[in-house]
């Protein structure tokens, strides 16, 4: 019997399959992730279509674990310092995560996801740009998002060492740009 408090088949099979994409197994197929989660290998399959629909839900959760860590990163009152954040979190959490963040950007599982449903890291970034920005804010989180996720993806190509405190430096350089007038 399951207890009230254990996660569903569903979130076991997502847990499972991420757990997979971190360790970089080539191997995240369903019957790879039933052996994994130690559940028939027809299981997954009352759960998932296929693989893509499994490694779509794993993907829709590597958006809800960045939206999280964007979220910490926010929790200042000051938007430039909020902003500045939540670009370091994002370039951690693609550091931290890496094949899970190429599934995410760029890969079909993540490209196939509903594209409102990914948008949470965004929208709170997004925010503090039009704090800081008003007059042209979707502008404004574009050029933003286009720097963070440059940074990111420079990172995971090896391009980008670890850098701390120049990666501070540009996306501060980076905000007081959107809040000067133009």
């Amino acid at each position: 019997m399951v207890s009230a408090d254990s996660p569903s088949l569903h979130d076991r099979l997502v847990d499972r399959a991420l757990a997979l994409v971190e360790e970089g197994g080539a191997d995240v197929s369903l019957r790879a992730v039933a052996r994994a989660a130690g559940v028939s290998a027809m299981a997954p399959y009352r759960h998932f279509e296929d693989k893509s629909a499994l490694l779509a839900a794993v993907a829709l959760r590597g958006f809800g674990l960045m939206e999280a860590v964007a979220r910490e990163a926010d929790a200042v009152d000051d938007p430039a310092e909020a902003l500045t954040a939540q670009g370091l979190a994002y370039i951690g959490f693609a550091r931290t995560h890496p094949a899970l963040f190429q599934l995410m950007f760029a890969d079909n599982a993540g490209l196939a996801l509903p594209h409102d449903e990914c948008r949470g890291a965004y929208r709170l970034m997004a925010r503090r740009v039009e704090q800081l920005c008003p007059t042209d804010a979707e502008a404004g989180a574009l050029a933003c998002w286009g720097l963070v996720h440059g940074l990111a993806t420079l990172a995971l190509d090896g391009r980008l060492p670890p850098a701390p405190a120049m990666e501070r430096a540009a996306l501060g350089m980076m905000t007081r740009g959107l809040a000067t007038p133009a």
